[in-house]
């Protein structure tokens, strides 16, 4: 008998004893409680797509636009308030072009902005954007901004405050949207009208929906999305915030109630996690309408390694922090997280053991009589087995009916489908990301320092205290971003290579949208 058989026969029995048996049923639990979450948050997904459709059988072809389809006479449309739309844009990838086109040809009624804020003319979003502005100018009202360098907040958040300076003194609304969100037609009039009919929301939120390109490292992201769509698909009322898509109040900037701007620029690193703390601190209502739920396809090239930087960037907001109260509840958090991540991963560990000591058993012709094995590993193996299928049909579910809600809600475009899922590579990316999530925390809490877009960002006592700025000379910060495969650098003063003008002015002539709706 080799010493690995006994190294497994030794272990599978450790994994037998009550403790170990704790942690295995724990995770079972684990996997229950997730599917519990994707299986409410579909049934708010579904509960929407049935209004649609029962609208559309009452004779309202528009109610992806809105159920009630008075709200789109134009007398109704002529009151509707101003709204000023503000994107920090870093780089231009793949799918920015299509995402732009889907926010600017919106159908929202009502007057309406676009300002799109760059750092500086060199990026290469400055000239992509401005030729699709020129595209829509006798269209739509929007603009190119530049911010300039950021000196005490993140470039993004920096580039948020400088739209909110340039933004329309009429403005009633402002709608912080990241340049990777796809927006649906109705998806600016849908935030609008629930401000609108509830004037005490601070903030109105949507969450993506996660298209995987094929690679682990972007099935990596849609898994460690997932667990957090369930706080979205609250239909109303929640305490998550997605930085992507922010309706808020344009006079809590003017004013600074509650502290939005100098929150944000005194040392702000995460614009939702900021704002989020302020809401909780002054107890402020965020909802996230069952229709805000939005495709965001990642990078046909996303690899392993900049999945990695991304999870780094995620675990690295819960260092900072605006009060005393929210380094508390973000220490929770981390701790919370880590436990039940590795909670998540070990069951699958010590299965591989009981698996692996039973095939050892049941095809060894000989043994020893003193060794003996505790068939109890197998019946935990299935436990967790049974469990894992229950999780993985739940998320599929969820998947499956935001892929219809996406696919009602935009009718026009490209139809998403779940073919392309390959639901061996999710259950490999579970265990993946759940296995580096501590990991990456706690690098991020030893190091206190983060590479975004080639800016590095040092924290002291939760706040920003120090920006270094690599040089692209000195080959030390990234090339690409992490999701979207953007390009960061671009000529100085130039647009980028002829091939790509053409490209984009192709691009351009093959994506036919509808102008906006004035009736």
């Amino acid at each position: 008998m080799s010493s690995l058989d006994l190294l497994l026969f030794s272990l599978s029995r450790v994994f037998c004893s009550p403790i170990a048996v704790f942690f295995q049923i724990q995770g079972c639990l684990i996997c229950l409680t997730l599917a519990l979450g994707w299986a409410c948050a579909a049934y708010v997904r579904n509960r929407e797509i049935k209004q649609m459709k029962d609208c559309m059988k009452n004779g309202n072809s528009f109610a992806f636009l809105s159920h009630d389809i008075n709200e789109l006479e134009h007398s109704y449309q002529l009151n509707l308030p101003r709204v000023t739309v503000i994107m920090p844009l870093k780089g231009f990838g793949e799918h920015n072009l299509h995402n732009w086109r889907s926010q600017i040809t919106c159908l929202y009624g009502g007057p309406i902005e676009f300002l799109f804020v760059v750092e500086s003319t060199e990026d290469p979003a400055y000239h992509a954007v401005s030729r699709l502005i020129a595209e829509f100018e006798d269209h739509v009202e929007a603009k190119v901004v530049v911010a300039g360098l950021s000196t005490t907040c993140s470039q993004k958040i920096h580039n948020q405050l400088v739209g909110v300076e340039t933004m329309h003194k009429d403005s009633k609304y402002v709608l912080f949207l990241d340049d990777d969100v796809r927006l649906h037609p109705g998806s600016i009039g849908a935030l609008t009208r629930e401000m609108e009919k509830n004037p005490e929301i601070f903030i109105q939120t949507g969450y993506p929906l996660d298209l995987p390109s094929g690679s682990l490292g972007s099935y990596c992201i849609y898994e460690y999305h997932m667990p957090c769509s369930m706080g979205f698909a609250t239909g109303g009322k929640t305490f998550f915030l997605w930085g992507g898509c922010m309706m808020m109040h344009a006079d809590d900037f003017r004013q600074d109630r509650y502290g939005v701007v100098s929150g944000l620029k005194d040392g702000g690193y995460s614009d939702d996690m900021t704002l989020a703390a302020i809401s909780g601190a002054h107890k402020r209502l965020i909802t996230s309408p069952p229709v805000a739920v939005f495709p965001h396809p990642l990078a046909s090239d996303l690899n392993f390694g900049r999945y990695w930087n991304y999870l780094r960037k995620q675990t690295f907001v819960l260092e900072s922090y605006t009060t005393n109260v929210n380094w508390i509840m973000n220490r929770a958090l981390f701790t919370t997280h880590c436990y039940l991540s590795w909670g998540f991963v070990a069951p699958y560990v010590m299965a591989m053991i009981h698996v692996a000591a039973a095939l050892r058993f049941y095809n060894k012709e000989f043994f020893p009589e003193e060794i003996t094995y505790n068939s109890g590993g197998l019946l935990l193996v299935t436990i967790l087995a049974i469990c894992t299928l229950v999780e993985l049909l739940s998320m599929w579910n969820l998947t499956r009916i935001e892929v219809q809600l996406c696919n009602m809600l935009s009718p026009e475009a490209p139809q998403l489908s779940l073919a392309s899922y390959n639901w061996c590579l999710v259950f490999i990316a579970m265990l993946v990301d759940n296995f580096l999530y501590p990991v990456s925390a706690f690098r991020s809490h030893l190091s206190q320092s983060i590479n975004w877009s080639g800016i590095r960002y040092y924290l002291k006592d939760g706040k920003i205290s120090k920006i270094e700025r690599t040089q692209r000379s000195k080959d030390m910060g990234p090339v690409f971003t992490d999701l979207g495969g953007k390009h960061l650098y671009g000529k100085k003063g130039m647009p980028t290579r002829g091939s790509f003008l053409s490209s984009l002015s192709r691009s351009l002539a093959q994506w036919h949208q509808p102008k906006k709706f004035d009736n």
